[in-house]
């Protein structure tokens, strides 16, 4: 944890809130001097939570990875209502800055690499929850000012109406004569663990991310990089070919077309010459309008139900003491397509490439684009 820059942030937070609110302009509600959530009891925490009554969202969307049952119980068991506005990892990071001096956000669900980042700029609120004990080391910071609740793993979405053969490793992909979609490399983590997925499926690891831009790059060349979003209403709409998607995300859009659409086939699979494993964390707005209501819904995220609720939406929980009903257990992919599947290694190599990924892409892919 980097106090310096948190006890810099507190100060400068501090004191705009006293000069805007000076000049007439409301100004954040709270701030991290004036909030210690990890010095309150949880009761302390449920209590002021339910006098907020509301918890506002970003990067949580209700189809992500099953938020939506969460939200719902968050509501019944303690009546917090809740919004959410979607958005990329740094774009929920970019709109906490923005917002410092007059927020409307509570907590955000950025992937891992941006947890760090998030802390560092002072964007974080500290809370550990009960469950603190129950996180492996490498999922959380040591103060709670990041923690993971899930991941996924990198894997691919197959269009049965348009590809025949749906891939099963990189090597098939670039055997394949269909376009793929990998997503906007520049903001979101998902597609940057595209990137390194495809490097670990060829040689390369964090600290060499060489493979797979040259990947990539080679699908740019022949014509077949498809240069869409990733959402689901691509994939309705047939849009998509083939998608490179965390297998949550892939399992559960593929349900959810299947629901609206019967005669819509999509098959997922997971790499087999390597791929990446990454997680989620959740990150609470250091300037959070509804602090305890943000800290409750983390509690309630890293609880048995939480984690239950993220497994119905096909990701996996962070807390392996956390038994599985046998019905959420089976719509999980088996675990022998997960032989390659191996998770960050190195954090601080990952960090560093991330941060570079964008201008890389641009330059090295986007260029051979046809």
């Amino acid at each position: 944890m980097r106090l310096s820059n948190k006890r810099l942030f507190a100060g400068l937070a501090l004191s705009s809130m006293l000069i805007l609110s000076a000049c007439g302009t409301e100004a954040a509600t709270t701030n991290e001097a004036e909030v210690d959530l990890n010095a309150l009891t949880l009761s302390e925490i449920e209590t002021q939570a339910k006098e907020e009554e509301h918890v506002e969202s970003v990067g949580m969307p209700d189809t992500w990875a099953n938020w939506g049952e969460t939200w719902e119980e968050l509501e019944t068991t303690y009546g917090l209502t809740h919004a959410d506005t979607d958005m990329s990892s740094a774009e929920e990071l970019a709109l906490f800055k923005a917002e410092q001096h007059n927020p409307t956000k509570d907590i955000g669900d950025v992937g891992q690499s941006f947890g760090p980042v998030a802390e560092a700029d002072g964007l974080t609120l500290a809370y550990k929850t009960s469950y603190w004990d129950d996180i492996p080391e490498w999922a959380k910071d040591d103060d709670g000012d990041w923690i993971v609740g899930y991941y996924g793993t990198l894997a691919f979405i197959t269009n049965s109406e348009k590809v025949t053969d749906a891939p099963t490793s990189f090597a098939d992909i670039l055997a394949g004569d269909y376009k793929v979609t990998i997503g906007d490399v520049n903001a979101a983590t998902q597609a940057q663990n595209a990137v390194l997925a495809a490097a670990i499926a060829n040689g390369g690891d964090e600290t060499n991310l060489d493979p797979g831009i040259a990947f990539f790059a080679q699908l740019a060349e022949q014509g077949r990089l498809d240069l869409g979003d990733t959402s689901l209403a691509r994939l309705e709409s047939g849009e998509i070919e083939v998608g490179l998607f965390w297998d949550f995300n892939a399992l559960n859009y593929a349900n959810q077309v299947a629901e609206t659409n019967p005669n819509a086939s999509f098959e997922v699979t997971i790499p087999l010459d390597g791929t990446i494993q990454s997680g989620y964390a959740t990150v609470i707005n250091a300037t959070a309008p509804n602090p305890h209501a943000a800290a409750l819904a983390r509690e309630y995220i890293l609880s048995d139900e939480g984690q239950i609720n993220l497994a119905k939406g096909y990701a996996r929980p962070i807390r392996d003491n956390v038994e599985l009903p046998q019905e959420v257990q089976d719509i999980l992919l088996p675990e022998e397509q997960y032989v390659k599947a191996q998770p960050v290694s190195d954090f601080d190599a990952w960090e560093e490439a991330a941060a570079g990924l964008g201008q890389r892409w641009q330059e090295e892919v986007l260029t051979k684009v046809k």
